[in-house]
């Protein structure tokens, strides 16, 4: 997964189901991703996820807000970055992602946020 920070607007591509299934927060209102990267971005900063998944030509637009931050150096090793709730019931994004990971979105297999 690559997350590439242009102010608020953040284009990010999922190429591999595992990825998929360790970012996606099926527990958010509306669902989420978890965004890996560097930059900071304080609580409830406003950002647009440009989303694209597989190998979809389409780039789902999404918008949503920072809910979760993992910060540089956290324990467990776990890598630096942002939480983001999609701020709207977006169905496309959300039907797509859980149609990609068809009955492991319930699974107890560990993920990069819980």
């Amino acid at each position: 997964m690559v997350g590439m920070a242009k102010g608020s607007i953040l284009s990010v591509s999922i190429k591999d189901k595992a990825v998929l299934y360790e970012s996606y927060m099926p527990f958010l209102v509306n669902g989420g991703l978890f965004i890996p990267t560097n930059k900071k971005y304080p609580m409830g900063a406003e950002v647009f996820l440009r989303l694209s998944l597989m190998d979809e030509a389409e780039k789902i637009p999404v918008p949503g807000k920072v809910v979760w931050i993992t910060p540089p150096g956290s324990q467990g090793n776990r890598n630096p970055g942002i939480g983001v709730q999609f701020t709207e019931a977006n169905e496309v994004a959300r039907t797509k992602i859980e149609a990609y990971l068809a009955g492991s979105v319930t699974s107890d297999r560990p993920t990069t946020t819980m």
